[in-house]
């Protein structure tokens, strides 16, 4: 029997229910039909011709211009998850300018000012934290989720607030409804919409069928492939739904389904007859878009998605950590954007440059008139299911768990420094306090005095304000941890097992 190969193409669901959601098909060709496609080709940058003329279309960019902003936007991501770890509590959030080259830092304290000067940016000095924003976004999670003429927000790093977006009628209620949820009214800004955001379901009852839904049955899509499988979209099917190929050949199990609530992702575990490989199939020439890693693009940064309703379009991050109220129910810590889409693109894969960024979730509007599309961030995904990225460069995102990868303490780009007096002592660092990371892989070393035993822990705050400890450190000596993990508010914590003395610790997260 031949091998299967998983790529990635846009496609159609099939709902038996009146409301509609978008999906996004796994395209399944044997290992023969693979070798006969058309891989895309690239330009000096790196920049796929059908990518390249989606932002040339969409963004207004030259070759030139988009291999740069795409280049700008990867340094960016890398710089700002360090400075988050850096500046610990301080931060404020990061995004691209609307140059697209000018990366914006929002810090509360002006030493944490000059950390970002240091590192290439433009620190912003704002009133409140990220973290600060993002407990006031969870406030109103928790009081809003039944609450009529509001269709979402979300924390707007650039205006330092928690953006509400509310129907005409209701905008005095919306700043009326977040006082009573315990949000400062400095804290809140509301945006007027018309736009009703919803699953992008194309009901067609003529469209193969691929998954059971509700009843029904559907026709999805694959993201991007993992080791195991592949990620699509929550509300393409239950846990415990068998998935088939376009042929009918079994395929694979819905092993993971969120929807709504926390996330709209899911994760397909398919059969031996199937190959995960690194790459998206455009509706172009069948070629194919290398996908060689998943550094999380910052706010401002240039992304493209494909669909197979309308193709591949591109635009804008504008906003993270974005709440929607779906007709099917509330969903929270989407990704906002001004690209457009239409019933059927739902599940499909969004990239910047040839990085994963998330696959379709819902949004308002079309690509005739324009509108708004949000997808789930993929790390999310691949943290929440202990999955691994299948990448060109046969490097992945490594699973959601402890692990024993060690690193030079001194070559960490986050360095603290901190002296324990007494048997027993604990000190939380950074300097005390903790730091907002994106999902990712967080790695410490910890360097403790001469003849004594030195621990280090990571804990992250739940929704309670509480911190878990979610990895430990391992070694004798010298301690290393490495835990990936979703976005949230995280410290590490030095306990001194025996002996005092003068530590060092370096961190980082990725």
């Amino acid at each position: 029997m031949q091998r299967r190969s998983i790529a990635v193409v846009t496609a159609v669901v099939v709902s038996a229910g009146a409301a509609a959601v978008a999906f996004t098909l796994p395209s399944s060709a044997d290992t023969e039909k693979k070798t006969s496609g058309t891989r895309a080709a690239s330009t000096p940058g790196g920049l796929s011709p059908e990518l390249l003329a989606a932002m040339k279309r969409d963004l207004g960019l030259d070759g030139d211009q988009a291999a740069a902003r795409l280049a700008r936007s990867e340094w960016a991501g890398g710089v700002s998850a360090t400075l988050a770890a850096q500046t610990g509590e301080s931060f404020g959030g990061a995004w691209l300018a609307a140059d697209g080259k000018t990366l914006k830092i929002a810090v509360t304290d002006s030493e944490s000012a000059s950390a970002v000067q240091a590192a290439g940016a433009v620190p912003v000095l704002v009133k409140r934290s990220e973290a600060a924003l993002d407990e006031a976004k969870t406030k109103l999670d928790a009081a809003l989720s039944q609450a009529s003429g509001l269709t979402g927000w979300y924390v707007d790093v650039t205006t330092n607030k928690v953006v509400l977006v509310a129907k005409p009628s209701a905008e005095s209620k919306a700043l009326r409804l977040a006082r009573q949820a315990g949000v400062s009214s400095d804290a809140v800004t509301v945006k007027v919409s018309d736009a009703q955001p919803k699953p992008l379901i194309d009901v067609r009852g003529a469209d193969p069928y691929f998954v059971n839904l509700d009843g029904g049955q559907a026709r999805c899509s694959i993201g991007f492939s993992v080791t195991t499988g592949f990620v699509t979209a929550g509300h393409c099917g239950a846990e415990g739904t068998a998935t088939t190929d376009p042929d009918g050949v079994a395929q694979g199990t819905v092993e993971l389904s969120v929807f709504p609530g926390d996330a709209d992702m899911g994760f397909v575990a398919t059969n031996d007859n199937f190959t995960p490989t690194a790459s998206v199939v455009t509706e172009i020439n069948g070629a194919e878009l290398p996908v060689a890693g998943n550094t999380e693009a910052p706010v401002g940064a240039a992304i493209c998605r494909s669909g197979s309703t309308t193709g591949t379009f591109c635009g804008t991050i504008l906003a993270k950590n974005q709440t929607v109220q779906y007709p099917e129910g509330q969903v929270t810590g989407l990704t906002r954007t001004d690209v457009c889409a239409e019933g059927g693109d739902s599940g499909g894969p969004w990239l910047s440059g040839d990085q994963a960024q998330g696959v379709t979730s819902g949004g308002s509007g079309d690509c005739t008139v324009g509108g708004e599309t949000f997808f789930q961030p993929l790390n999310e995904i691949l943290a929440a299911g202990n999955l691994t990225l299948v990448t060109t460069e046969g490097e992945a995102a490594p699973p959601a768990e402890e692990g024993n990868e060690t690193a030079a303490c001194d070559a960490l780009p986050v360095q603290r420094d901190g002296t324990i007096n007494r048997a027993g002592q604990a000190q939380a660092q950074p300097n005390g306090g903790a730091y907002r990371a994106r999902a990712g892989t967080h790695t410490a070393c910890l360097e403790a005095p001469d003849g004594a035993d030195f621990d280090v822990v990571l804990q992250r705050q739940n929704d309670r304000g509480q911190f878990r400890t979610v990895a430990t450190g391992t070694g004798d000596g010298t301690k290393t941890l490495s835990f990936t993990g979703r976005a949230g508010t995280y410290r590490y914590v030095v306990v001194a097992s025996s002996g005092t003395g003068a530590y060092s610790l370096g961190f980082n997260v990725q």
